[in-house]
């Protein structure tokens, strides 16, 4: 742990072999080409990768990812570079094709105006469900780039590809300039991200609208805290004096029901049943 954080401090990022199984990482893999089907979108710009394909809302469709979230080491290189309650700000496949040209540089925190050189306002990792090489995809990043004024943006040629093991992920802190490589290989390049962010900052992804609430009892409980179904002290989150969960309960309710246009002046006045 202690050689994770300071490769983190001093680079930016850290490479963290066997974090999983071959297996777990092959039954991502056929997981991906059964949500992908025979018909695949590609990305919607360049960004995103118009020769790569993008699962989002993982939680909503399928199982077989939700152990990477929170996986161990990722989890306590968080709860060192952010602050407790921290939220999950984005988790969806990639799938970068053959022929997918390099994505353009930047840093995941960049569209938080506050100047850098400053402290990272959230992490990510890339889980390598295939190995990264540097023909198939690999990030690119720019080590020592977190720490950088905003003065400097990076340049293709002061990158170098994050090689990492099938089983493995890359970690690095949101203010890390990198980029997707192009993928000049005759095969997909299978992965993941899981993105992290400060508690008191908008998740990119807003899991709480794009997972249905009746799957949250299916969830590891660590996981549905991360969407933001939990408060952060003293009361952040909450919905009507309710905690989220409860209210997320409420809100199924509801659902099957015809809209209430009187509803109880107080929350708890609706006898609720507590989760």
């Amino acid at each position: 742990m202690r050689a994770d954080v300071e490769h983190v401090i001093e680079h930016g990022y850290v490479i963290i072999p066997n974090c999983f199984t071959k297996a777990q990482a092959q039954e991502a893999r056929t997981e991906i080409d059964r949500l992908l089907g025979e018909s695949p979108l590609g990305g919607r710009n360049a960004f995103e990768g118009l020769n790569t394909n993008r699962i989002y809302s993982l939680l909503n469709k399928s199982r077989v990812f939700d152990k990477f979230a929170i996986l161990p080491r990722v989890l306590a290189l968080n709860d060192y570079f952010l602050e407790p309650n921290y939220l999950l700000t984005a988790f969806h496949t990639i799938s970068i094709n053959p022929g997918e040209k390099a994505q353009g540089l930047h840093h995941d925190d960049g569209y938080i105006q506050v100047p850098r050189p400053r402290a990272p306002f959230g992490s990510a990792i890339m889980v390598a469900f295939d190995e990264y090489t540097e023909t198939n995809g690999a990030t690119r990043i720019i080590p020592g780039s977190h720490t950088w004024g905003g003065d400097r943006t990076g340049k293709p040629e002061e990158t170098i590809p994050a090689l990492c093991p099938e089983g493995g992920v890359v970690y690095f802190v949101s203010t890390l300039i990198h980029g997707g490589g192009a993928n000049t290989s005759n095969k997909a390049r299978q992965s993941a991200t899981v993105q992290y962010c400060q508690p008191y900052i908008r998740p990119i992804e807003n899991q709480i609208l794009a997972v249905d609430p009746r799957k949250l009892d299916e969830i590891d409980p660590k996981i549905v805290a991360l969407m933001g179904y939990k408060t952060m002290e003293p009361f952040m989150g909450y919905a009507d004096g309710l905690n989220p969960r409860r209210a997320a309960a409420r809100m199924v309710r509801w659902l099957k029901n015809d809209v209430d246009q009187h509803p109880p002046t107080f929350a708890h006045d609706a006898r609720e049943h507590k989760l």
